[in-house]
């Protein structure tokens, strides 16, 4: 079992946290008070490189895989994880497209994506339907050779800000079991009878963009259909088993970025004429930080690895995204207490990755459906 990384998934790690480092840290702090998407990041993110890192070099991507993405991931979410999710997820919904599009599709779409011409977002969670993913309501009707869709969406990710985005829809509401009812439609998010509003008071990734969408008599052409008729609910299961990945990898650079944190005042801070490093109990807390930090670093690059060698693991990625989440609060929650009363206010930066990491418990899966995943898998 070889643990390196090549030189080119290398290369691609230290290109990512040398632009995190070079152009999210003079804005983190603007786009978290102001809430703030970062448009002219976004575009040189795509001239570096670092934008639809998995799409095939025959639709204009650099043909990287998960473990790339996750490395990738890592390394910006170590600096800021809203500005890493307002990069990285520029493609989300596309996936999608890539995996079960046409040939058309995936020409017409994929392509725009590396080079910053569109923003993409998925359309799936309702304001009634979270974990329920078979619960959405949302419906697409035929008529003549369109689909004109009704309903909305609550919780969209670049949901203002997007060009484009793939919706869940109840397409064939007949079908006695409710996973055989919807279908995947991309649709132009410019298209007349959307509305979209952004949702404001975000505990954390305030810099990402999110939204609520309204789908009133929306007509869209019916060779927007991704995939299958009847297939969406599956077609997505597939998504969220893959994109996890991506979402572990986000607690892993958050909570290294906090570790960072923490290690750097400690060694600065001074109490009883002491460094708080030379604290017996501050080594002790560190340790444990670091130890579980590397326990997710490597779930995560497993995972990633087996996906990118054709051995998709539903559950090993649903551990991995558990974990590394459940290692984001707990590794924020000690680095802040380090820094005292200073944790807790604006200036240091240790609070807004605090606020930051509680959502890699709710979104892509709350922790409680990662349990599901994994228990099923069991027997």
């Amino acid at each position: 079992m070889n643990f390196e990384l090549s030189e080119e998934q290398k290369a691609f790690q230290n290109l990512a946290y040398k632009f995190a480092l070079k152009e999210f840290e003079p804005l983190a702090k603007e786009c978290d008070r102001e809430e703030k998407y970062p448009r002219e990041l976004w575009q040189k993110a795509c001239e570096a490189g670092l934008v639809g890192i998995a799409i095939p070099e025959e639709y204009g991507g650099p043909g990287g895989g998960w473990m790339e993405t996750a490395l990738i991931t890592e390394q910006l979410s170590r600096i800021d994880m809203g500005l890493g999710l307002a990069v990285m997820a520029a493609t989300f919904g596309s996936e999608n497209i890539l995996n079960y599009g046409t040939e058309e599709q995936k020409k017409k779409y994929l392509s725009l994506l590396p080079t910053g011409q569109a923003i993409f977002a998925g359309a799936y969670t309702e304001p009634n339907a979270g974990s329920d993913v078979a619960g959405t309501t949302t419906k697409a009707v035929k008529d003549g050779s369109d689909y004109v869709i009704n309903g909305s969406k609550m919780f969209i990710t670049n949901g203002t800000i997007c060009d484009y985005m793939v919706a869940l829809c109840v397409t064939n509401p007949d079908t006695p079991k409710k996973t055989g009812r919807h279908s995947l439609i991309i649709v132009d998010a410019n298209t007349p009878g959307i509305t979209r509003t952004k949702i404001k008071g975000k505990m954390g990734i305030r810099a990402s963009d999110t939204a609520e969408i309204n789908f009133e008599d929306v007509r869209v052409p019916q060779e927007n259909l991704v995939g299958k008729e009847g297939n969406g609910f599956h077609q997505l299961m597939h998504f969220f088993d893959m994109t996890r990945i991506m979402v572990a990898s986000q607690g892993l650079g958050l909570a290294q970025g906090a570790l960072d944190l923490a290690l750097k005042y400690v060694q600065e801070r001074k109490t009883f004429g002491f460094p708080l490093a030379a604290n017996q109990a501050i080594q002790f807390q560190l340790a444990e930080m670091a130890m579980r930090i590397e326990l997710a670093r490597n779930i995560i690059y497993k995972a990633a690895w087996k996906a990118d060698n054709g051995q998709l693991d539903p559950s090993l990625n649903a551990m991995a995204k558990y974990y590394a989440g459940e290692t984001a609060v707990w590794v924020t929650d000690k680095a802040l207490q380090m820094h005292g009363g200073y944790g807790y206010i604006d200036e240091y930066d240790i609070q807004r990755f605090y606020r930051d990491a509680k959502i890699l418990e709710i979104y892509e899966g709350a922790k409680e459906i990662e349990k599901i995943t994994i228990a099923k898998r069991l027997f």
